[in-house]
């Protein structure tokens, strides 16, 4: 049996490959492939742990690209990145050279391809998610062929590669648009539901980045608003990480943790840090500020709709959790995106909300997400790719337009389902079997 054990960052995914591979070259790549395919392996390629579904889990052959990162090369207002660069390393390495990714989501600890390949979003209805600012992709096929596609060239395998969920090879580089380097101001704002839907329309279309935290079982949200501002980046220094990271960080920590001894605290634990939610104003460097420390570990279920139906999804929401009173006191992220033409992106042909439910790991989830999910599949709900979802594979193919498309392009690239788990499979051959991704 395989000594070698691998977990994601929740620890919902938890396996024994037979052997963990580091490359140090695009060419070890290249031979780990044509290796496995003349032996008969799989091989399933690792980032850093932060999707919650078993999109990882294999005991065949895991690649592990800690190896493979940096950039490459910058032309223009382009960075040619290799695809295991961590995205807080790629943000501070970009702005050494004046640079800067147009936006990004609310964690960076990932790396890069691991982050475009499932769909991950920021927020801002000017911008789509990461795989947006994808120009080019280069990835390994099952053949061991070196693929370079955009939308120039080898545009329908560029559609499917943007969002792969590494289904058709091993990614090893990425184009990426970027912007000189900028400066915004985040502002935290204490407000109510009512008001913060009131004015919904108006600050999704008057700030850069708009998205608000709702505290279940209260009527508080906290909003999270960024504009570029010509104004001078300041790094608050130790007394912001005291109060950011550590006070923050470790009082939600000990919450969660009463919470999780007596669950029945979790409903006035929610109102207390709702009550306790600050406001703030500070000004860094844009790559500073999208990113929130994550101390406190949880599993996640995130859907997208369309943008019409948010209101009416949230309230849906909002009552559910009242009526039904699940031990919960994690907030529910709102968050807005432009719609794409990236066929497994959930963002595919319409502008979005995207809402995220969360529950403190060690606690009982699968009530609470089921029944979310119930609530999102009413308002043409689509997973986000590296959340817990209980979709089948037939109801995902209604959910995109695309979807034979792709897995036309998956089975060109990799006719012997060699980067497929068990999770894939379910998702792409066997259409029987209902994909419970927990």
């Amino acid at each position: 049996m395989s000594q070698n054990t691998w977990k994601n960052w929740a620890e919902t995914c938890v396996c024994h490959p037979e052997q963990i591979i580091l490359p140090h070259t695009e060419e070890e790549i290249i031979e780990v492939i044509k290796a496995a395919a003349a032996h008969g392996k799989k091989i399933r390629v690792a980032g850093n742990g932060h999707s919650f579904t078993q999109l990882v889990g294999t005991d065949s052959l895991l690649l592990a690209l800690d190896h493979w990162n940096g950039i490459v090369d910058i032309e223009g207002q382009s960075a040619r990145v290799r695809s295991g660069t961590n995205i807080k390393v790629l943000g501070e390495s970009l702005y050494e050279k004046g640079l800067a990714q147009e936006n990004l989501g609310d964690i960076d600890v990932q790396s890069i391809a691991g982050a475009i390949s499932t769909g991950t979003h920021g927020t801002g209805i000017q911008f789509g998610n990461l795989a947006t600012q994808v120009e080019e992709i280069t990835f390994i096929n099952a053949r061991g062929e070196r693929i370079t596609c955009s939308e120039a060239q080898n545009h329908d395998i560029f559609k499917a590669a943007q969002v792969s969920l590494g289904a058709l090879g091993v990614i090893t580089e990425f184009k990426l648009k970027c912007l000189p380097k900028y400066v915004l101001q985040l502002r935290n704002v204490k407000n109510t539901v009512k008001d913060c839907m009131s004015r919904l329309e108006e600050n999704k279309k008057q700030h850069r980045n708009y998205e608000f935290y709702y505290f279940p079982y209260t009527e508080t949200v906290q909003e999270k608003i960024s504009n570029v501002t010509d104004g001078e980046a300041k790094e608050g220094g130790m007394l912001q990480y005291l109060n950011d990271i550590i006070l923050e960080n470790g009082a939600f920590k000990l919450f969660s943790e009463v919470s999780r001894i007596f669950p029945s605290s979790s409903r006035a634990i929610s109102k207390l840090t709702g009550k306790a939610a600050g406001e703030s104003v500070r000004n860094t460097w844009s790559h500073r500020v999208y990113a929130t420390a994550r101390w406190v570990r949880f599993t996640e279920m995130e859907y997208n709709i369309p943008a019409e139906h948010f209101e009416e999804c949230f309230y849906e929401i909002k009552k559910k959790i009242e009526d039904t009173q699940y031990d919960l006191h994690f907030p529910i992220e709102c968050r807005f995106v432009k719609g794409d033409d990236i066929w497994l992106s959930p963002a595919y042909g319409r502008d979005s909300a995207y809402l995220a439910c969360h529950m403190y790991k060690g606690m009982p989830y699968e009530k609470y997400l089921r029944d979310m999910e119930t609530i999102f599949k009413k308002y043409e709900g689509r997973p986000h790719w590296g959340k817990l979802h209980y979709q089948t594979p037939d109801s995902l193919r209604q959910l995109y337009p695309k979807w034979d498309d792709f897995h036309a392009i998956r089975k060109e690239m990799d006719p012997n389902g060699m980067f497929l788990n068990a999770h894939l499979s379910q998702i792409f051959i066997d259409e029987k079997k209902a994909v419970l991704t927990e």
